[in-house]
């Protein structure tokens, strides 16, 4: 990037070290004068200016937390934050960039500054078909095997799962959807360095070669209770469709639930034993929020509208071949099998602008056929399109 383009990035990466995440206000200053701007004025000490509020008013920023972004600025550099990145694998995305997820821009002053990355699947690509997973940490064995069935059978109808890379459903989701093939994305409440909870390390390093894992926060920013509480909105929001397995009744996961349901997304939840505490959670779901009750992956699917049917059961790409447009042939056509290619060097063998080849290498990769590399692109290889 370059330009304000850079401008905007590096002030977004500082801001992401300054203000809580999810801030409405710090959302609200950004929209409104750019992140640019306000990350300037914090590091001159500078007052910054009112924004708009419900019903037309223009307070101003409440000097208490003004105080707080201005003390914390002078300490905080974007070149030493992305050099740190950038050293263990991590990438940083923020609005406008090819990979910044659009169904994110529907939390409003509650959307992400900036988003930090590390893994190998493009975010964007990873979450068009997804859907959101999660549950107690407390599990027991019956929401274990539920959760890790569930996510491998969309797996293997090339949905991806979201969740929050916590023990008890969280894990089991990941690695179900893992074992079927696809990849899964992790939001985490802590910077990508830190591994925590910390037993699921391995887990981590999986999701990173087949996955991606996502955080709010710079490297070195430790889980806090706010850090969980707010990453929940990003979990459903990256999807079409939350599905809560176990909860208790005051399980995290009806959190992320009632944001799916302020965000007009798909709502369901696993029915379990009516003497179980840890399924009370997704009764009341079932009894009063209108969540719609899935038993299977197919029940999922179903539930997340037209494209459910275009899926073929078993491993491989979502659609035939043949039923690609001409475009998205000669894109499929364009991308190597092993050693993998740029999207500049994909649009030009296929002879379309840069816009049209990102959109249709979206759709590809969406539909199974295609996965992101550190080389660029290459084809999948349980694709059936190795050897064409």
């Amino acid at each position: 990037m370059s330009g304000v383009a850079t401008d905007d990035a590096h002030a977004r990466a500082c801001l992401s070290a300054v203000a809580d995440a999810g801030d409405p206000l710090m959302g609200a200053l950004i929209d409104e004068y750019g992140a640019a701007e306000i990350w300037a004025s914090l590091r001159a000490g500078a007052e910054l200016p009112a924004v708009e509020a419900a019903g037309g008013q223009r307070p101003a920023t409440p000097p208490a937390r003004q105080e707080r972004w201005r003390a914390r600025a002078p300490g905080i550099d974007a070149d030493a934050l992305l050099s740190a990145s950038a050293e263990m694998g991590g990438r940083l995305v923020v609005p406008g960039d090819p990979e910044w997820p659009g169904r994110l821009d529907r939390l409003g002053d509650r959307r992400p500054y900036a988003l930090w990355l590390r893994g190998v699947q493009d975010l964007r690509n990873a979450c068009l078909r997804s859907v959101a997973m999660v549950g107690s940490r407390a599990a027991s064995g019956y929401g274990l095997h539920v959760a890790a069935d569930l996510a491998c059978g969309l797996a293997e109808r090339s949905w991806s799962v979201v969740s929050g890379g916590a023990y008890g459903i969280d894990g089991a989701a990941h690695r179900g959807a893992l074992a079927g093939g696809a990849p899964t994305v992790a939001i985490l409440a802590c910077g990508l360095d830190i591994d925590y909870p910390r037993g699921h390390e391995a887990l981590f390093a999986d999701i990173a070669a087949r996955g991606t894992l996502v955080s709010e926060h710079p490297l070195g920013a430790g889980p806090t209770r706010h850090g969980f509480l707010v990453r929940n909105r990003i979990i459903a929001a990256l999807t079409p469709g939350t599905v809560v397995v176990e909860a208790g009744l005051r399980s995290g996961a009806l959190n992320t639930a009632r944001h799916a349901l302020d965000l007009c997304s798909a709502l369901m939840a696993v029915p379990g034993p009516v003497t179980s505490a840890l399924s009370a959670g997704c009764h009341r779901l079932l009894r009063e929020w209108q969540a719609a009750c899935v038993t299977d992956a197919a029940d999922i699917a179903e539930q997340l509208g037209p494209i459910g049917e275009e899926l073929r059961p078993g491993r491989g790409t979502a659609l035939a071949r043949d039923g690609l447009d001409e475009e998205s042939q000669r894109v499929l056509d364009a991308v190597p099998d092993r050693t993998g290619a740029g999207t500049a060097t994909i649009a030009l063998a296929a002879g379309l602008d840069l816009d049209a080849a990102m959109g249709r290498l979206g759709l590809l990769a969406a539909g199974g056929f295609i996965e992101r590399c550190p080389a660029g692109w290459r084809t999948r290889p349980d694709s059936g399109t190795e050897g064409r």
